[in-house]
């Protein structure tokens, strides 16, 4: 694993915080949720400093959307949240989610398969 800041990379010699946002939706919202996520990264979050990265996943019984994003660091993240733009984007996802759980982490271990 390379440690280019233009693809997500689980290290720990990164020094990136990572967001892991969890989103509980009914499962008739969780596509939309999805689409709106993926929007609000493509048009917004991505041209932002300080990203690196987002994946979203959805889990196989529709009952969660997760959002895994990279930041170089916490200053960065936290001007984002102060973003109008960014707001906005949030607010259209808080309104298809039941809850929402974002949480900043970094990288304590890491397993691969030998």
């Amino acid at each position: 694993m390379g440690h280019d800041l233009d693809m997500p990379d689980i290290s720990q010699l990164n020094l990136v915080v990572t967001l892991i946002n969890t989103f509980t939706v009914k499962s008739e919202n969780q596509d939309e949720l999805i689409r709106v996520l993926d929007e609000a990264t493509e048009q917004v979050m991505r041209h932002m400093p300080g990203f690196v990265s987002a994946s979203l996943h959805k889990s196989l019984d529709g009952t969660r959307v997760v959002n895994y994003a990279q930041w170089t660091d916490e200053a960065a993240f936290k001007a984002m949240l102060r973003d109008e733009r960014a707001q906005a984007h949030m607010a259209a996802a808080s309104k298809l989610a039941e809850r929402f759980e974002p949480v900043l982490y970094t990288v304590s271990a890491i397993h691969e398969r030998v």
